[in-house]
């Protein structure tokens, strides 16, 4: 059993996965392909927790927010178009988004599918490699519960955490937390 996503291990967050899988065979192979919103979204690549650490230290952003999520976690797709509209409100002042699926290899239709429908147009990373490891080389803290929040500042050194569901509030809250801490002038948000 996978250590991440205790939080989201509940009977309505299967259901809901099997929902998804179910409706994936729904309609003619036209009419899948014509509303196949993964054909829109970007390819996941397979990233360890290293490559996602790499992936925050990358030059270019003033600070990088980290989110694990996967499909089958009810509550990592009600805080999704937060998540986005965040990154779009703060795209300009030098925050970069790096989305993190735990989702697993059958799920992966389903994990484009909603990328695809969130409006993801960059490179969304899919967690390899041992859970625990992973969970740890983030942050020891973190229990592997899904979803989770993690800002980096520009030098790749981890400024807040949240785990569990955030919204619009909490989320901006963290990035402006962060841009205090590092004696930024912390911009309004939109």
């Amino acid at each position: 059993m996978s250590a991440l996503g205790p939080a989201c291990r509940s009977v309505p967050g299967i259901a809901l996965a099997l929902a998804l899988a179910a409706g994936a065979g729904c309609g003619t192979d036209a009419q899948r392909t014509a509303k196949a919103p993964e054909a829109t979204a970007p390819p996941l690549r397979p990233a360890t927790a290293t490559e996602v650490l790499q992936a925050v230290r990358a030059p270019g952003a003033r600070m990088t927010f980290v989110n694990a999520w996967a499909t089958w976690c009810g509550p990592c797709r009600e805080e999704f178009p937060a998540l986005m509209a965040l990154a779009r409100a703060y795209r300009d002042r030098g925050l970069r988004l790096v989305l993190v699926s735990c989702d697993f290899e059958e799920q992966l239709p389903a994990a484009r599918r909603f990328l695809g429908e969130q409006g993801v147009d960059f490179e969304t990373l899919l967690k390899s490699g041992d859970d625990m490891e992973f969970i740890d080389t983030l942050n020891p803290r973190w229990t592997g519960a899904l979803p989770a929040s993690f800002v980096y500042d520009a030098q790749g050194r981890l400024m807040r955490f949240h785990e569990g569901k955030a919204t619009y509030a909490e989320m901006e809250q963290m990035v402006l937390q962060a841009l205090a801490a590092q004696g930024a002038d912390p911009p309004t948000g939109e």
